[in-house]
């Protein structure tokens, strides 16, 4: 049996859809649900706040600790994963794996997003229950409501035929598809042996080399605003989920016809002329 914890959004939504075609029971509540009175199974906590978080403090902190907390003080289940985010390794390393630290800064506003889903990580392993902590590298998709970075490019290359980037073409982080990141959150939930894990494409794609390929395909034109700044991630090592669920991820720049075809058709978003 598997709970799925915040199933309206993005993630959550797929790995019930996902979960379904497999054939495996689960339950979705309402993030307002009252307190299981039966073993939940494995709980999968997608629960959370991304591009709007600092905007809405008090919501992110809320989803990512407040929520969790309750439902590990209160409920019962045969294990508990958190997802969490590889955005916590920040920019200062030279690969990001699970045992790294972390380096925050309180008087930052952008840094509550970290301070918090490390927060949700450190309740989580320290409960006394069984948990495991997920981090996922920046998730794309059929994600047609979404204001983050890749969707709201595609969206107005295709709208506006012009994208203006506020980082360098030498800025790069790491993208992994939905349908990686289900199968490997059902892998982790019901069979991991580690109690850490980076969920990820392991591979950094640079903004040029992602719109090269989007103007390629949309015709769209393409602007980094003079004097942006590179902001450039570390590599996410990704070993543990090779070696453990042979893990092999799809790669953005191979999927990204896919993902602007289904955003053209599904979201209404046909080339503007």
């Amino acid at each position: 049996m598997i709970t799925v914890l915040g199933a309206s959004g993005f993630i959550g939504s797929h790995l019930v859809k996902r979960l379904d075609e497999l054939g495996t029971p689960f339950h979705a509540p309402d993030r307002d649900a009252t307190i299981s009175t039966r073993n939940a199974g494995h709980v999968l906590y997608c629960i959370g706040l991304t591009s709007d978080f600092r905007s809405r403090p008090f919501d992110t902190v809320r989803a990512h600790v407040c929520k969790l907390l309750e439902i590990l003080q209160d409920w019962e289940f045969d294990s508990l994963l958190y997802l969490s985010s590889t955005r916590l390794y920040g920019t200062g390393m030279p690969e990001a794996r699970e045992e790294n630290s972390f380096q925050f800064n309180s008087s930052n506003p952008s840094d509550l997003y970290n301070i918090s889903k490390a927060m949700g990580e450190s309740l989580s392993l320290a409960c006394g229950k069984k948990t495991r902590v997920v981090r996922l590298s920046n998730v794309y998709g059929d994600d047609l409501t979404s204001e983050n970075f890749l969707p709201s490019v595609i969206k107005d290359a295709l709208t506006k035929k012009k994208v203006k980037l506020q980082t360098s073409a030498d800025s790069a982080k790491d993208y992994v598809n939905i349908r990686d990141v289900v199968d490997g959150l059902i892998d982790i939930a019901t069979n991991g042996t580690h109690t850490i894990y980076n969920l990820a494409s392991g591979v950094n794609v640079s903004n040029r080399q992602l719109m090269d390929r989007i103007s390629e395909l949309t015709g769209c034109e393409v602007e980094f605003e003079q004097g942006a700044p590179t902001v450039s991630f570390p590599p996410i090592n990704i070993d543990r989920m090779r070696t453990e669920f042979d893990f092999r991820p799809s790669n953005l720049l191979a999927d990204i016809t896919t993902l602007i075809e289904s955003y053209r058709r599904d979201g209404g978003l046909g080339d503007q002329n």
